[in-house]
Formats: structure tokens, C-alpha cells, sequence
């Protein structure tokens, strides 16, 4: 990727003038069944120019209730877009049915309430230990959106692996959608960026709305250089993540005062609960952990996060292991 990102062959992507931009906008495009693409600096804010795109002021928008756009992005749909929030149960693998979402939908013909113009989805899940999609739970929802003339915006950050995961094209679970947002960052393994894809239409709005937020980078073929390498050489080998993620899981499951659901666990996110009685609060877990050399982040209460991921292997797995087990038994003898 280094390599890439120093030959790069750059321009003022302003102006749709840095040709490795180009050349990546329209590979990802592709890869996403769309017609155009568009580099940003991040997956949030590729969420936050769709929600300004399908947006105006007063509206409202339905997300699932763990959604990463409720959670871990600054509440920008709201401040920025104007968009009212609601918020639908989400199941155990992060899909929110049909159901909920019409029974959510407003009625248009009431003054008293916003409109409903934008349906969010997540593929896999953040908050839901990389749960997945099917195009079949996709359409679902997208078939719902659509009859109350509300678009759908898909947070795929971590897309490939959903594909990898079901064995599917990428473009397989974002057919249905009106566009969808993929991180080259996380998975991927780049330094940094996303792109948001969708209709030529759209992705002009997009564009301007990405100057408006000031995310208009002049000569960044630099980044989208790494991000061509990711695309060649970086999807297939997530099957490797998952592989870990279970390996992660299985062994998590086996140390006394942690609870984890191993069957559940699809792509390389792995959040396992913490007993508060056996072993003490999650964030002194945390702590403790980083002591011991293991990083891992605080998910919701007594829950922890473990992601798997390019520099990761199974041996490193296996010492993680070694390594949490013996915390948390000095931790639960403490107790």
C-alpha cells in the first residue's frame, strides 16, 4: 500500500481531476452494483452526507436502536441534516424487520408529524458482534421503505466481510438499497477513507454536500492508491478474520466469569460480557487488560469488544487468551 500510495498518480479531485480517485470511485462502484462512487475522509461522514442528501430539515429518519449512526457519530444526522431520529429494535444479529420499520413509518397526511424520508441499515453490525445481513433481510426492509417513498441508506463499513461471510457479491447486499457507504479503513486495512456510492443523481449531491462539510482533499490519490490495493488483495483474505473471531470466541467462552455467545459470532467482532460479581466492573477489566499487553474496547455495561483483523493471526489469538484468562482469574480471586 505504501508503495501504491508513493507512485500515485494524482490531481485536484476538486475539480474530478485526480485520476486514482477516479480510477477508485469507479471500482467500488462497480463492486457495489451502483453507478458512481465518491471518496471520503471516513464512514461517518460518508453516513452524514447521505443523511444530508435524502434530508431536509423537519424530517425523520428510522435506524435500528444499536445503530453505529445513533451511537458513535455525534448525533451529525441531527445537527447538521435537521433529521429527527427514531429509533426500531434491532435483533441479536443487528437486522431490524420490516415490521417495526412500517409500523414506524409517519403518516404523511398528518401535519403534526415529520416526514419519513431516510430508513438506515447496517451490514454487518457494529454493535452486534458483526452480525450480517441477507439479501433477503435487505429486501425486506428496502420493499417497505420504498412503498412509503423513503430511501435507504446502508451503513455497509464492513461489508466485505458480510459477503465473505454469506459467500456472496458485495453487490448481492447492496442491489436493493439507494446507496450504500464502505469503510477502506477497519477490514480493509487502509490508513484511511470510505466511499459512499449510489446513483449518479445522488452522488452529485453528495459531492457538494462532502465540500460543504469541508471533506473536499485537493490531491488525495495518495489515499485512494491504498485503497485499489485493498480492493485487489484485501477481501478474500477476511475469511482468515473470521476464522480468528471464532477461534477468539470459543476461547473467551471457556474462562470462568465471561459469558460469550460463539455460535453467534459471523464476521471479526467478538463482545463477550464481563460477570460484575466474579470478576468487577467491565472498564477495570479494561484496564487490567491493557496492563497485561491486550487491548480491547468497552462496548455497553459489562460487555467488552475484541476485533480480529489483518494483523492479527491465530497465534496471537492463542497468547490474547493466555493473557485475558490470566487477568481475569487474578481479577475474580480479588473479587
Amino acid at each position: 500500500m505504501r508503495r501504491a500510495m508513493a507512485a500515485a498518480e494524482v490531481g485536484d479531485d476538486v475539480f474530478g481531476e485526480d485520476p486514482t480517485i477516479n480510477a477508485l470511485q469507479e471500482r467500488a462502484a462497480g463492486l457495489m452494483g451502483q453507478e458512481a462512487g465518491l471518496l471520503t475522509a471516513s464512514g461517518t461522514m460518508s453516513n452524514l452526507i447521505a443523511a444530508l442528501a435524502w434530508c431536509s430539515r423537519g424530517d425523520e429518519m428510522i435506524m435500528g436502536q444499536e445503530a453505529h449512526m445513533f451511537w458513535n457519530e455525534s448525533a451529525g444526522p441531527t445537527a447538521l441534516a435537521g433529521a429527527q431520529i427514531r429509533l426500531v429494535p434491532n435483533d441479536v444479529n443487528g437486522r431490524i424487520s420490516a415490521q417495526d420499520v412500517a409500523a414506524a413509518v409517519r403518516d404523511s397526511s398528518n401535519i403534526h408529524v415529520p416526514a419519513t424520508t431516510l430508513v438506515c441499515l447496517e451490514n454487518t453490525h457494529n454493535r452486534c458482534s458483526g452480525g450480517v445481513m441477507t439479501p433477503q433481510d435487505t429486501r425486506e426492509v428496502v420493499d417497505v421503505a420504498h412503498a412509503a417513498g423513503a430511501a435507504v441508506h446502508l451503513d455497509g463499513a464492513r461489508i466485505f466481510n458480510a459477503a465473505v461471510a454469506l459467500e456472496v457479491p458485495a453487490s448481492e447486499l447492496t442491489k436493493d438499497v439507494d446507496d450504500v457507504s464502505f469503510c477502506l479503513s477497519k477490514a480493509l486495512s487502509c490508513p484511511v477513507g470510505s466511499v459512499l456510492c449510489g446513483s449518479e443523481e445522488f452522488i452529485g449531491k453528495a459531492r457538494k454536500w462532502r465540500k460543504m462539510v469541508g471533506g473536499g482533499m485537493r490531491q488525495a490519490g495518495v489515499l485512494a492508491a491504498a485503497g485499489l490495493v485493498a480492493l485487489d488483495s484485501m477481501v478474500e483474505r477476511l475469511a482468515d478474520d473470521h476464522a480468528n473471531a471464532r477461534r477468539l470466541a470459543a476461547g473467551l467462552a471457556n474462562i470462568d466469569g465471561l459469558t460469550v455467545d460463539e455460535d453467534g459470532i459471523q464476521t471479526n467482532i467478538v463482545i463477550f460480557e464481563v460477570d460484575r460479581e466474579k470478576v468487577g466492573d467491565a472498564r477495570e477489566v479494561i484496564a487490567a487488560l491493557r496492563e497485561d499487553g491486550v487491548l480491547v474496547s468497552h462496548s455497553r455495561d459489562q460487555a467488552l469488544r475484541m476485533v480480529t483483523h489483518r494483523h492479527i493471526t491465530a497465534g496471537d489469538v492463542d497468547e490474547a487468551l493466555s493473557r485475558v484468562n490470566g487477568t481475569v482469574r487474578r481479577m475474580a480471586g480479588a473479587a
